[in-house]
């Protein structure tokens, strides 16, 4: 499986709607405290826009909505993958990226089968607290053995003068953030990812 190197990530359909018609082919919708309501109908908006662009979409932690609502790619935290079930998901087809931020949590991942691994933070991250040290480039490298031919996804504290230093050490995609959403000008910056993401997408 190919990742596009540009792996955008938002909380809600309404930034989905603004920056995927941009030229965005990868998004993941990561929602935190809203009713299953809300998600379920931010679900199916986000489907549509990415439907109509030819954007892949992966849902975030809401493995029961996900089948529910026809969806086709996932991504589940530690917590989150150990109270999921991965029966399930597998059966309605989903395709799987799991996160991990250190070698005991690769183990994990790597015994659930998925489709892909992402690695962070690789530099300090402002989205959340984190427990865990910056990875740094080099564990990218480490994790790009360690996961054989499994996409690579590297996440935290990513900007695009920070692009092609991931993917030179081994990261087959660059998720990113803050660096779009809390910038003055999303719609500007997330033409610059594009851009800067260009000769990783055609190599």
């Amino acid at each position: 499986m190919r990742l596009d190197p540009f792996y955008l990530i938002v909380d809600s359909a309404e930034w989905i709607a603004r920056l995927v018609p941009l030229g965005v082919k990868l998004v993941q919708l990561r929602i935190k405290d809203r009713t299953e309501a809300e998600i379920r109908a931010d679900i199916r908006n986000a489907k549509s826009i990415c439907s109509a662009n030819g954007c892949q979409l992966i849902i975030n932690d809401y493995w029961q909505l996900a089948i529910e609502e026809g969806c086709d790619f996932l991504h589940l935290g530690q917590e989150d993958l150990a109270g999921a079930d991965l029966s399930a998901i597998r059966e309605a087809g989903l395709k799987l990226g799991l996160s991990t931020h250190d070698g005991a949590e690769l183990e994990t991942a790597l015994s659930a089968r998925p489709d892909y691994v992402a690695l962070g933070p690789i530099y300090a991250t402002i989205l959340k607290q984190m427990k865990w040290a910056p990875q740094g480039l080099e564990r990218l490298r480490e994790w790009k053995i360690r996961i054989a031919g499994l996409p690579l996804v590297a996440i935290g504290g990513l900007n695009v003068d920070r692009i092609d230093g991931v993917f030179a050490h081994g990261a087959d995609s660059a998720a990113v953030v803050t660096d779009i959403t809390l910038n003055s000008d999303p719609e500007a910056r997330t033409r610059q990812w594009l851009k800067a993401t260009a000769r990783w997408r055609s190599s």
